[in-house]
């Protein structure tokens, strides 16, 4: 007999209408002993399986991520049992056996010897909070298309506003849409609703706001300008809500312990830790990265958590968000090194930082990014860049410590040896003979 780490277990084939469940115990005689039977997935129909998996006293349920479907079922059972949510991939059955009860009696199988792993679900003040970021993250993406939309209008329109206009939302730009809006058409006349630094280009506004507008264009103009004010009106509500769940989550008694220390575990006497990491404390933390401001710090931290003992490694974290290098090697080659599928709303928002973070001077993911740019590619070089700043967040909510910058300086000093020496070969092959005298800071 194989060795038993659950003596009571279940397995779930979750479906749309139905779940298939499959409850396994080790009896006194030392014998497996397994029942299945298939319920709906109502609420009703989820108590009564939950009923029926502890008539065995079940301690262990495993299902997979199927979508959405999961959901349902982990809010039923979720304080009853131990309730594990695991990768399909990790789950695929014998070939020529595939069948609903087949699934769940496999799943209820392997997880009894303990071959699963559980993913990460964090708490639902989290998860509250996450869908709260996603939606408004959503939201923010919309209004981005909605604002291609009216530069395309303009561009039907022969206005080259964009071509002069840098935020074709911002004061100026919407002073002079919505006069297009109202009818006007003299190009003096809307260059001259411009503000600031803009009234500079006053003869290029009125070039550019040459056209030819119609009622048509004007009737679309006004429809895509009331959905991005409700757009705005939407986010900002929900950063409010945000801003006050986590001022809720950041309240003492719902404060994380740090990395490593268990609750009711005594603090450390290190000086390292002044206590518990807070929400509001993680995302001044975190604002200290390049590239990373208030809402891509939510967005993190609601993805992630503050505890980062659940995962046991930076690169372990690194991997479950999709931004490690990915590892096939057969036959002594390595072959294709692409990421693998990990959370993409993380992938996504610190690759959008990476981009903000190596337009900074002087920094060293600037630096991180121009040294990989050349020979990987801009994609790879910002995938890079990205991978860091997480092995940084990592650390820094383990270690409750800001970001503290390497410099742009930071490879040429790790590499200095080489760097000289790979500057006086480029020297000797122009034909100069170069001496080395070690100057006051290198000394």
């Amino acid at each position: 007999m194989s060795q038993i780490i659950f003596e009571r277990c279940a397995g779930l084939d979750v479906h749309k209408k139905t779940v298939v469940a499959c409850r396994r115990r080790l009896t006194n005689r030392m014998e497996v002993e397994f029942e299945t039977q298939t319920f709906g997935t109502t609420t009703e129909e989820l108590l009564t399986m939950s009923d029926w998996l502890a008539e065995w006293d079940v301690s262990h349920v495993a299902m997979e991520s199927t979508g959405e479907y999961w959901k349902p079922i982990f809010n039923i059972l979720e304080g009853n049992f131990e309730t594990w949510l695991v990768n399909a991939q990790q789950v695929k059955h014998v070939p020529a056996r595939k069948t609903d009860i087949k699934d769940a009696e496999w799943l209820a199988q392997v997880m009894q010897m303990g071959f699963l792993k559980p993913s990460f679900i964090p708490e639902r003040p989290q998860r509250e909070l996450r869908d709260l970021t996603r939606m408004r993250q959503t939201l923010v993406q919309e209004r981005a298309r909605v604002v291609n939309r009216v530069q395309k209008v303009l561009e039907d329109a022969n206005i080259k506003l964009t071509s002069v206009v840098t935020d074709i939302m911002g004061v100026s730009a919407r002073r002079m849409l919505e006069a297009m809006i109202a009818g006007e058409e003299d190009p003096k006349v809307l260059a001259n609703l411009a503000k600031g630094r803009l009234r500079k280009k006053l003869l290029a506004l009125e070039k550019a706001l040459v056209g030819r507008m119609t009622d048509h264009h004007r009737f679309l103009l006004q429809r895509h300008l009331s959905h991005i004010d409700f757009l705005d009106e939407e986010i900002q509500t929900l950063s409010q809500e945000i801003a006050q769940r986590i001022e809720e989550m950041s309240a003492p008694s719902d404060a994380t312990p740090p990395s490593g220390q268990k609750p009711g575990q005594d603090e450390p006497d290190d000086g390292d830790q002044e206590g518990p990491l807070t929400w509001n404390q993680a995302i001044e933390l975190l604002s200290t990265i390049p590239g990373i401001d208030r809402r891509i710090a939510e967005m993190v931290l609601a993805e992630i958590g503050l505890d980062m003992s659940r995962f046991p490694s930076a690169r372990h974290l690194a991997a479950w968000a999709g931004l490690a290098p990915g590892n096939h090697q057969s036959g002594g080659k390595r072959n294709s090194g692409r990421t693998k599928k990990g959370n993409r709303t993380v992938r996504s928002i610190l690759t959008q930082a990476a981009w903000a973070a190596q337009r900074k001077k002087d920094s060293y993911l600037a630096a991180l990014y121009r040294r990989l740019v050349k020979r990987r590619g801009k994609k790879r070089a910002i995938v890079a860049v990205a991978h860091s700043m997480l092995v940084s967040i990592y650390y820094m909510l383990t270690r409750q410590q800001p970001y503290q910058d390497l410099g742009p300086n930071y490879f040429d000093q790790r590499r200095k040896v080489a760097k000289v020496d790979y500057l006086l070969r480029q020297l000797q092959r122009l034909g100069y003979q170069v001496a080395l005298q070690p100057g006051a800071q290198a000394a």
